[in-house]
């Protein structure tokens, strides 16, 4: 089960979210964990009857011999106590261990209500759109521009993420919208009805186009990020030749080739120096697509 997080939410709350896809989904499903248990009165009772049947028997031990009821206090009386009240504080705690977190885990869930998606809870078509965001998010956060530096990794950090909960936002709307007006206008003959949801089908399908939008500059942006990433291990390979340049160059003196590969040789450092400037020119298109996911910046698109 897929959950996106509003960026806003703690990271450890936010991790604790994603990882509790199990009981999202039983909650899809009515659930609702038990209550808190009240303490057991017959447990706290058997408990206290223990502690004053021990302290009767040490009492009229010591009245007997004080000496043997002081022993009998520390080595018998004392551990009996200790185990006693560990027992029933056990055996309260395993009893609700999972009770307790769940119910923890629950009330966290129903606290941050609305600032987490479930893929799941998605139409087919909006599920299609946010996984293809997605992709795109991967592609940049896993492209080795992005891991040495070359891309703005700081807002890159903090832009995609917010442009992913964005989306899957819009998107959760957008799909509870869409099913019930589907639901409302479904087997509906009447003109009247068909007057009034048809330019409401129109507003639904304007503002998938403008989700449509976000998801196409996020996909340039990554198409910029692969073409840079293309050009930046070129350039790695490339750069790695030329640092054994001194080693082609003496090999082919000795062996008297040097007419016939000189000329190829020099074409590598010319070759290295177009392709420096290729990753340059990449690197700026990938910034300049990544303009365009900025606040205050809207893609191309349908406006509403």
């Amino acid at each position: 089960m897929g959950i996106v997080v509003d960026p806003g939410v703690p990271p450890e709350d936010a991790r604790l979210i994603r990882e509790s896809g199990k009981i999202l989904a039983r909650m899809r499903r009515g659930w609702i964990p038990d209550p808190p248990r009240p303490a057991d009165p017959a447990r706290s009772k058997g408990t206290v009857a223990t502690v004053i049947a021990v302290a009767v028997v040490l009492v009229a031990l010591g009245i007997m011999s004080r000496g043997i009821g002081l022993l009998l206090l520390a080595f018998i009386g004392a551990p009996v106590l200790l185990v006693t009240f560990l027992r029933n504080d056990l055996a309260d705690e395993d009893e609700d261990e999972e009770t307790l977190l769940e119910r923890e885990i629950y009330e966290q869930l129903r606290w941050y209500e609305g600032r987490y998606v479930v893929a799941d809870d998605l139409d087919e078509s909006s599920r299609r759109l946010l996984a293809r965001a997605q992709q795109a998010i991967a592609t940049v956060n896993g492209s080795a521009v992005n891991a040495e530096g070359l891309l703005d990794d700081v807002r890159n950090a903090v832009m995609l993420p917010a442009q992913e909960w964005e989306i899957a936002r819009l998107l959760a709307k957008l799909s509870a919208l869409r099913t019930r007006h589907r639901e409302t206008v479904t087997g509906a003959a009447a003109p009247e009805v068909a007057a009034v949801a048809e330019p409401l089908a129109r507003a639904l399908d304007s503002s998938e186009e403008a989700v449509v939008a976000r998801v196409e500059a996020l996909e340039r942006y990554a198409a910029n990020v692969t073409e840079a990433e293309r050009a930046f291990r070129a350039h790695q390979q490339i750069e790695e030749l030329r640092g054994r340049l001194p080693q082609y160059e003496e090999l082919v003196a000795e062996t008297g080739a040097d007419r016939l590969a000189v000329p190829e040789i020099a074409r590598l450092a010319q070759d290295a120096d177009r392709l420096e400037q290729a990753l340059r020119r990449s690197l700026s298109s990938a910034h300049e697509a990544f303009r365009h996911l900025e606040p205050g910046e809207r893609p191309d698109g349908p406006r509403q």
